[in-house]
């Protein structure tokens, strides 16, 4: 690959050199330049800009129309400064502009996740480009800025500029599926075996940028399953761990599903990027499930099936997998595990 360009016969993820490469050939640009430890296995991390907006409701500006133009009176409450940090607090909806740009060449489109410590401590995030009709997605050749909508659940944050909320994988051609793998819920029997979490409502402000520095038992309850068996509450956030481990081979990218109506009324995953490289070479981990009830009281039971994972193939293997030396791994190996803010009860 030269000049930031694909070559037209290799379809798939893009891995990290070619992400580099795309970022040195300002296809992939920030004003204040991307910073090398952006950019993972298969993906590249999104940083917050300056500023916040608070917004009446969530849109999609679809076709022929810019994010900005409904920065207005109509949609934007207040702005919040995120240079000097702000709390985003439960139940509102912030749009934040990112400080990250693309200029995508014909045939290669992006498509965003959360980040899996967003995920876990229950903050929902959207990537929105303009002229899109759908969340998440950079559709291909797509030029212009960056932009995410931010809704924490049950935690309000505290966020600053800079800080990194969700990630980018990009592909060149269409979407290719190699495999789907089932995954089922790990509830051991046993009144006393802790199963997961469930978040505590009206806790502190949880600080973004103070890892390992929440105490667990501020914001968490532990949940035991009985006779092998979890009744979720409508409308309560839990952190679940599959029975299954997974290993994502290094010449492969893998997704959850997040949601999977023919397992049951809950969602499963929000946060569902899987590098190459994750649980190789004898770190075998589980999938931590971000699981979130419906409607209705719904009762999970030992080796109940949770929902799906989607290979896909690489366009080649990466220089530095997920879990190597050099990387930023925080999960490798993982069992039951809160984010990564999380250290002590």
């Amino acid at each position: 690959m030269t000049d930031g360009k694909i070559k037209k016969t290799s379809f798939g993820v893009l891995p990290d050199t070619q992400i580099h490469a795309l970022c040195d050939a300002g296809v992939i640009s920030a004003q204040d330049g991307i910073e090398i430890d952006q950019v993972q296995p298969a993906s590249i991390d999104l940083r917050l800009g300056a500023k916040a907006y608070r917004m009446r409701a969530s849109f999609l500006p679809g076709p022929e129309k810019s994010v900005r133009d409904y920065f207005d009176d109509d949609l934007v409450m207040h702005e919040l400064d995120l240079s000097k940090g702000a709390v985003l607090e439960t139940g509102c909806v912030y749009m934040v502009p990112l400080k990250e740009a693309l200029r995508l060449p014909v045939g290669l489109s992006g498509a965003a996740n959360p980040k899996s410590s967003t995920g876990r401590i229950d903050v929902f995030v959207r990537m929105i480009t303009d002229g899109s009709d759908r969340f998440d997605a950079a559709r291909e050749g797509y030029s212009g800025p960056l932009y995410v909508e931010i809704s924490p659940r049950t935690f309000s944050i505290l966020a600053r500029e800079g800080d990194r909320l969700l990630q980018l994988r990009l592909r060149n051609g269409p979407k290719e599926t190699i495999r789907d793998e089932i995954f089922s819920i790990d509830l051991k029997p046993g009144d006393d075996d802790i199963a997961g979490y469930r978040a505590k409502r009206h806790s502190r402000v949880l600080d973004l940028k103070n890892i390992s520095g929440h105490k667990i038992d501020d914001f968490w309850e532990p949940v035991r399953p009985y006779n092998g068996a979890l009744v979720l509450d409508p409308g309560e956030f839990y952190i679940l761990a599959s029975k299954e481990k997974v290993v994502i081979p290094v010449d492969e990218a893998a997704e959850m599903a997040p949601i999977a109506p023919e397992f049951g009324e809950f969602r499963a995953h929000y946060a569902g990027f899987f590098d190459p490289g994750f649980g190789v070479e004898g770190l075998e981990g589980k999938a931590v499930l971000e699981v979130r009830s419906r409607e209705v009281p719904f009762i999970l039971t030992d080796g109940q099936p949770m929902g799906r994972l989607v290979f896909e193939p690489m366009v080649d293997k990466p220089r530095v997998p997920y879990g190597a030396a050099g990387s930023f791994a925080n999960y490798q190996g993982q069992g039951l595990k809160l984010s990564k803010h999380f250290g002590s009860k």
